[in-house]
């Protein structure tokens, strides 16, 4: 029984599920294999936090989604990203294009390098409403400045008519979600929408997000490298180390004990008041390349917990506990705190 079967029985008619999904960058050191077999679901009105460190497939499964590989490098070897029961990996170029944007959004990571330098805010919210929606010109502009009112940025009327350099980071942000949220879009991808912003300004991000994902009932996938950031938005997580998926649980079971190595060890690098003055834990080593990943569990070179086991089998991911996931050999162990 393969991750998702198991998911997926626990609720039928997902938003969106991705299933046993491969992708490969063939380069000229090698074929890096980027994602081993993903799969995760998101419900309608639900918070999926992905997790992982830089480098463990997160982007590329949101990119595989959205139709926006880059191919070459990446090629797609295997599985399906449905939504709504769609395949969205056999339809057709015009399709896809209809599903992005209307049906599922993305919020880059980088707002300044998204948004184009030549063209006004304003004018970049606009163009989509009046080629997708073929509103008028006059009625996308009313549109656009509701939009960014609604993104809580000030003086809305003006400052659709300036360019993004005039923005601060994160009214930037903020612009990208106006911008992400045109064409009401069922399921919304947020790609690290909070990196290199001050921690007033994360939180002020975050607590946006959650308004708008309330007041809309969007399926939200919330990606990042900070469990710290979602401990309070998340409904499930869902962990990723080399270009697989690790873990997956209720947000609240997973902070409470989680089942896997690496999340443990995610879970005691993050920093903790009672521990002032205190050095901060790390994960030894590096991840593995992609190009070469270690025989049996990925992780076990850097892994406190191994045994001879990890270093030759791969672990199949099962339930350790109720609407739990784990790839780990000893994962009931994990979860009872042996």
């Amino acid at each position: 029984m393969t991750v998702e079967s198991i998911v997926d029985s626990e609720a039928a008619g997902p938003l969106l599920a991705v299933d046993e999904l491969f992708v490969e960058f063939r380069t000229r050191d090698g074929v890096a294999k980027v994602l081993n077999g993903v799969s995760y679901r998101v419900e309608a009105g639900e918070t999926l936090a992905v997790l992982g460190e830089s480098g463990s497939g997160k982007s590329v499964t949101a990119q595989t989604i959205m139709g926006i590989l880059d191919t070459p490098p990446g090629v797609i070897t295997g599985g399906e990203v449905r939504y709504h029961g769609e395949n969205l990996l056999a339809a057709s170029a015009k399709r896809r294009r209809e599903v992005r944007g209307s049906g599922i959004a993305m919020i880059f990571q980088d707002a300044l390098s998204a948004l184009n330098p030549v063209f006004t805010v304003g004018f970049q919210i606009e163009e989509q409403l009046r080629v997708r929606r073929g509103m008028s010109r006059r009625d996308a502009r009313k549109r656009a400045v509701e939009l960014l009112d609604q993104v809580r940025i000030p003086n809305a009327r003006d400052r659709v008519r300036q360019y993004p350099h005039e923005f601060s980071g994160g009214m930037r942000q903020r612009a990208m979600i106006a911008m992400s949220l045109a064409l009401d879009p069922e399921l919304l991808i947020a790609d690290e929408p909070t990196t290199a912003l001050d921690v007033t300004v994360q939180a002020q991000i975050m607590d946006l997000l959650r308004e708008i994902q309330l007041d809309r009932h969007m399926g939200l996938i919330l990606i990042t490298h900070d469990l710290g950031v979602v401990a309070e938005v998340a409904d499930r997580i869902a962990v990723m180390y080399a270009g697989r998926i690790v873990e997956q649980s209720d947000a609240v079971s997973l902070y409470r004990q989680p089942g896997h190595p690496y999340t443990q060890a995610l879970l005691d690098s993050l920093p903790r008041l009672d521990l002032k003055g205190a050095r901060l834990n790390t994960i030894k080593g590096l991840p593995p390349s992609l190009i070469d990943i270690p025989a049996g569990c990925p992780f076990h070179p850097r892994c406190p917990r191994v045994r001879d086991v990890c270093r030759t089998d791969v672990p199949p991911a099962h339930r350790p506990a109720a609407g739990r996931l784990s790839a780990c050999h000893f994962a009931e162990e994990l979860i009872s705190g042996e």
